[in-house]
């Protein structure tokens, strides 16, 4: 991205450059319409700046920085490989684990409660651990025998749902949050929010497709419910966007190649993951090419919460979950390796454009 394609200015310097007087955003969105592929307004308010690139709009939230100064890192960052959006993330952070908010839309976020440390220190009654998820409620039966107590079950919806489809949703739910209940289990259903609510389910995640449909008035109901919410993170500006919502979880992915998903994302690796769980400020989840005790191990180093397997359960999890459950303690019981400063590129810029 040359400079030409790439602006950082204060707002009275947008004006001058897109012409009369506007908000943030819609300067923003004239000098995109211009030709400039990432845009941000810095200082807009104290420690705020506005985005617009490719991948992400909203208010970036953090130490006030100048613009100059903003510019450079950003420059710095996009040579480092970087997308738009990530590099802004990265030249926001005035130190290596001190990640920005960013707002899903035009309002500026709320600012969640800073914390560190996993699930128990948070207030949460219990880690996360071994995560299970599956696809029907008579496999999530079968790993809640197994003895695994966080679940999650995910069915896609498909592209032309019938009645018939409906129906069995609603009884594929139901009879989760029966057997989760029964257990003791967390449960979170995953994307069908209001028939979870409906239903009483205690949890859900969503990803941030899912989320930025919702709207502003979406992603209020969903609060109100008062549920606890898991949000999925593949990059930076995902982290930080995920943060403002003070999740009960941000899961980090995919750690490894993993065929579950088409994804165009990067491998974050065991360096990103431990950085994820540094700078989120929430329980991370690690999820993506998950299969093997021996991964679980590695990944319980990094000081995530909880660990999400899906293909690696196996046939019957009553013979693969022990391992599973072995490994995560062992890994815990290690030394923690350490998070480097600076995480690495999870998207690739050639085939982001």
């Amino acid at each position: 991205m040359n400079d030409s394609e790439l602006v950082v200015c204060t707002a009275d310097e947008a004006r001058e450059r897109a012409g009369g007087a506007a908000e943030a955003p819609e300067l923003a969105q004239r000098l995109r319409e211009r030709g400039a592929r990432a845009v941000c307004i810095v200082g807009v308010r104290e420690g705020v700046d506005w985005l617009d690139t490719a991948h992400a709009r909203g208010w970036l939230c953090g130490v006030p920085k100048p613009a100059r100064a903003f510019a450079s890192a950003m420059r710095e960052a996009l040579a480092q490989g970087f997308v738009a959006a990530d590099a802004a993330v990265v030249a926001k952070m005035t130190a290596p684990h001190a990640l920005p908010l960013l707002s899903w839309g035009d309002s500026l976020p709320a600012v969640p409660p800073s914390a560190a440390g996993g699930g128990l220190e948070r207030g949460h009654p219990r880690r996360l651990d071994l995560y299970a998820i599956v696809d029907t409620a008579p496999r999530l039966r079968q790993v809640l025998d197994a003895g695994v107590r966080t679940v999650q079950l995910r069915i896609k919806k498909p592209a032309s749902p019938e009645a018939a489809w409906h129906a069995l949703l609603r009884e594929q739910v139901a009879q989760a949050i029966a057997d989760s209940a029964a257990c003791g289990a967390e449960l979170f259903i995953n994307d069908h929010w209001e028939l979870a609510h409906e239903l009483g389910a205690p949890g859900v995640h969503l990803g941030q497709e899912d989320l930025l449909a919702l709207g502003e008035g979406g992603r209020a109901r969903l609060r109100a419910t008062g549920m606890a919410l898991g949000v999925s993170s593949h990059s930076l500006w995902e982290l930080a966007r995920a943060r403002s919502l003070a999740p009960r979880y941000i899961a980090c992915g995919p750690v490894w190649p993993t065929l579950t998903k088409d994804m165009p994302w990067l491998p974050q690796g065991l360096d990103n993951l431990a950085w994820w769980c540094r700078a989120a400020q929430a329980p991370v989840t690690a999820i993506g090419g998950i299969l093997a005790p021996g991964q679980v191990q590695e990944v319980a180093r990094s000081g995530c919460d909880g660990v999400c397997i899906v293909r690696g359960l196996g046939e019957d999890p009553r013979a693969t979950v022990p391992a599973f459950e072995a490994a995560l303690q062992a890994g815990r019981a290690q030394e923690a390796f350490t998070a480097p400063q600076w995480p690495h590129p999870s998207l690739a810029r050639a085939a982001s454009r």
